[in-house]
């Protein structure tokens, strides 16, 4: 459980790796989060398949509240990359994008990580913030550097993806 999940009465939320029948349940969620990207059912299915020591699923008795969708890069077990973060609007306000982060970087099988990397469109100042509190909960550094320019994306109407890097942090800081 989270600290906080009783407040408002509400029921106690559970943080626990995703499993094969979250796929749909997390395709739904990412619906309902603008501005994130809404991938492809099958792409949430290889997710909870493939990297449930990566990903983590936030849920009360009343279904799930959020996600975080992360691999780690190949060649760079030191390096946790964030692809999506997504809380339901019911739960939102209540500390759980970051409660979710910290809770995933705690892993036993994640204890390597000392960088955390994660692309954040300019428009998304919500995401800004929670990694921007991330860093400082971490006491790591907080960089941006330019990864992927808006021409990448096509006709798509897409802006740039610029990377953002936390750390180095030490095991430390995550518990």
């Amino acid at each position: 459980m989270i600290a906080g999940a009783h407040l408002s009465g509400a029921p106690p939320t559970r943080l626990r790796p995703p499993r094969r029948a979250d796929g749909p349940r997390l395709h739904a969620l990412v619906a309902h989060c603008p501005p994130l990207d809404l991938n492809s059912l099958y792409l949430y299915l290889l997710l909870t398949e493939h990297f449930p020591q990566t990903c983590l699923v936030a849920e009360d008795d009343h279904g799930v509240l959020g996600m975080v969708s992360a691999y780690l890069p190949p060649g760079r077990s030191e390096v946790l990359f964030v692809w999506q973060v997504a809380v339901h609007p019911r739960a939102r306000g209540r500390g759980l994008a970051l409660s979710m982060l910290r809770r995933l970087l705690r892993r036993p099988g994640l204890r390597q990580v000392r960088w955390l990397e994660t692309t954040v469109g300019p428009g998304n100042e919500a995401s800004r913030r929670l990694f921007a509190r991330l860093a400082g909960t971490l006491n790591a550094p907080l960089r941006e550097s330019a990864l992927f320019d808006a021409a990448l994306f096509g006709v798509d109407a897409h802006e740039a993806e610029p990377l953002l890097r936390i750390g180095p942090f030490p095991l430390s800081a995550v518990n």
